[in-house]
């Protein structure tokens, strides 16, 4: 054998490789024919083919050419959802750096909230409407700290949508100056900009919105710790356009910032709100003096602001034009702020006091004859007005007085029934909820002075009974409108009859959730005798099948359109055809917590009353 093979001992012995024997080089020995083995020879591509096989292998400049090239639309769509290389690429294109033009101007709309605000997302509706303009309103609402959006996504929004106009972004706190500083320089047509619990904004963020979007007409920074005085001093200087300008709890804000600006904006700022903001009365006396173009202003929650800083700033007399009025826990309102403000304000024409609690009775007819113009005032945890500070007030309003309102003050008793009137209110709206020391004997004397109440709300009041409704409307020359009576547990059946026998060609809205004396009788002469009324509560009553049915068979052909049956155990399955006939008309249908309806009766509903809002 080693003949054969041409060698002898271990020093010849073959280590290695591959040992090729073709037929006749042999003899005498037989191999069987055998395949050639193919051997792939070493392309010149094949380092190319290992590493890319896709138009990525350009360089970033190429690339950025091609797609701002591409048109605006399907191109763009189609191309952005290659990879997230190619959509962040397509975002990073400024509208400047287009070469296609977009003539129309941004109009869609979005709102992104919680998990789906993302940046992909909003890189994907930058490059998805720049077709027609790119976004005219985005709102942004975050998850706090576990929110996904950052000053990519912002960025990507300021280039691609140039006429950007509204811009709404809450609790985002990855969002920095960076990106707003971007939206400042890209997209200048901004008017709107809505900052709340953004911590990374500062006042760079805002000088930069200052100096490049000069048609910002509504700015709101709410809970913003980046943001001090310097920022309302740029905003100050720069947006002569500015109409609406609210701030609320920003530490870093003070009488520094604020004052500088209601002088500077004071003659252009319609709209003031300052809450729970560091300032003393020196901010509200340079509006005093200053807010000479101010209709609407809100305070609330000012606990440096003293009783001075209020008078000051209604005796500055610059407010003329002052309309609505809304003061909320600042304990520097007194009667002697209530009083200057009314004096200095002639064309005050809505009050809304909340939690003032130095503010008396006394107050209130200095406001009432100082005010000539005032047509509503609302009194909300107030308690140290009394009925006679009512009684005062109500006599002493001038004739414009429309609406006037108490919400759990609890300093208000009954009033005097006896009182001796010489003159009538042109009140038309009364509402009094959760006073519990107001009773039927407020409601005789207001009965007789107020002959033109058209909407009347008296909720949660347990002192109050048939006779005290009663004569409260018996008077009422003008037609009722609307009533509400929810939680007043003591009113029955006579009041609903005679309201539905005296009103019925008028009355349009009848509430009287959790009058638990009401019963199918008062559904009977509802369904009898009112034409107009659309919009019906009876939940937590006694009514029953009983009452359904006469309302579904009245002669009147009632055209409800809100029906609320919640609560109500005495309906059952037997109503379902009587539901689904006053369902021809019903935009809003509420039947939870009626025990007695089974599931596939609310499932048939669902079905039937298909354009119908069912709470179930």
């Amino acid at each position: 054998m080693s003949g054969i093979f041409s060698f002898s001992g271990d020093e010849d012995f073959f280590n290695g490789g591959t040992m090729h024997l073709s037929p006749g080089s042999c003899p005498g020995v037989y191999l069987p024919p055998r395949k050639r083995l193919r051997v792939a020879a070493p392309s010149p591509y094949s380092a190319f083919n290992q590493k890319q096989t896709s138009i990525e292998v350009l360089p970033d400049e190429c690339l950025f050419e091609i797609l701002r090239r591409l048109p605006s639309g399907k191109e763009r769509s189609a191309c952005a959802c290659v990879s997230k290389y190619w959509l962040n690429t397509l975002t990073s294109i400024k509208a400047n750096e287009s070469v296609q033009e977009v003539e129309s101007e941004g109009f869609l709309s979005r709102s992104l909230e919680g998990n789906k605000a993302t940046d992909l997302r909003l890189a994907a509706i930058s490059v998805g409407t720049s077709a027609r303009g790119g976004l005219g309103k985005l709102q942004i609402r975050g998850s706090g700290f576990e929110s996904r959006v950052t000053d990519a996504g912002i960025e990507s929004i300021a280039y691609g949508c140039p006429s950007l106009k509204a811009l709404s972004l809450w609790n985002l706190p990855a969002v920095s100056d960076k990106g707003l500083s971007e939206i400042a320089r890209c997209c200048p047509m901004l008017e709107r900009l809505n900052l709340s619990r953004c911590p990374g904004v500062t006042d760079k963020g805002l000088v930069a919105i200052a100096e490049n979007c000069r048609n910002l007409n509504d700015l709101t920074i709410d809970s913003c710790s980046g943001v001090g005085n310097e920022g309302l001093r740029g905003i100050a200087r720069r947006c002569s356009s500015l109409r609406s300008i609210s701030l609320r709890s920003c530490p870093r804000v003070g009488d520094q910032g604020v004052a500088f600006l209601l002088a500077q904006a004071g003659s252009y700022l319609t709209k003031v709100k300052l809450q729970m903001v560091n300032v003393t009365g020196l901010s509200l006396a340079v509006l005093g003096h200053y807010g000479v173009a101010v209709t609407d202003l809100v305070l609330s929650g000012l606990q440096g602001v003293n009783e001075k800083g209020f008078w000051v700033m209604g005796n500055a007399k610059g407010m003329k034009k002052l309309k609505s009025l809304s003061v909320t826990s600042c304990r520097g309102m007194t009667d002697v702020g209530v009083e200057a403000v009314g004096s200095g304000c002639p064309d005050l024409k809505h009050v809304s006091l909340n939690k003032c609690l130095l503010v008396s009775g006394k107050g209130l007819v200095s406001l009432a004859k100082s005010a000539a113009s005032l047509e509503s005032l609302k009194l909300e945890e107030c308690h140290r007005i009394n009925h006679f500070g009512c009684l005062g007030f109500l006599m002493s309003c001038g004739a414009k007085l429309k609406a006037f309102s108490l919400v759990n003050c609890l300093g208000i008793q009954d009033l005097n029934s006896e009182s001796h009137l010489t003159s009538t209110s042109s009140l038309r709206s009364l509402s009094v909820r959760c006073c519990p020391g107001f009773g039927d004997s407020s409601l005789t004397f207001l009965g007789k002075f107020c002959h033109q109440l058209q909407d009347v709300e008296l909720c949660g009041l347990n002192g109050v009974t048939d006779a005290g409704v009663l004569s409260l409307l018996q008077s009422n020359n003008v037609g009722l409108v609307k009533l509400n009576l929810n939680g007043c547990v003591n009113v029955t059946d006579n009041t609903v009859s005679a309201v539905s026998f005296s009103h019925g060609s008028t009355l349009e809205s009848l509430s009287i959730d959790g009058c638990k004396n009401i019963t199918d009788a008062s559904l009977v002469t509802v369904a009898k005798n009112c034409y107009s009324v659309n919009d019906l509560d009876v939940s937590n009553t006694l009514v029953s099948d009983h009452g359904i049915k006469a309302l579904a068979s009245s002669p009147n052909h009632l055209s409800l359109q809100v029906l609320s049956l919640g609560g109500c155990s005495g309906i059952t399955d037997k109503s379902k055809a009587c539901i689904q006939k006053l369902g021809r008309t019903l935009l809003g249908l509420n039947i939870q917590r009626c025990g007695r309806i089974s599931s596939s009766t609310v499932d048939s509903l669902l079905e039937q009353l298909w354009r119908c809002d069912i709470l179930y």
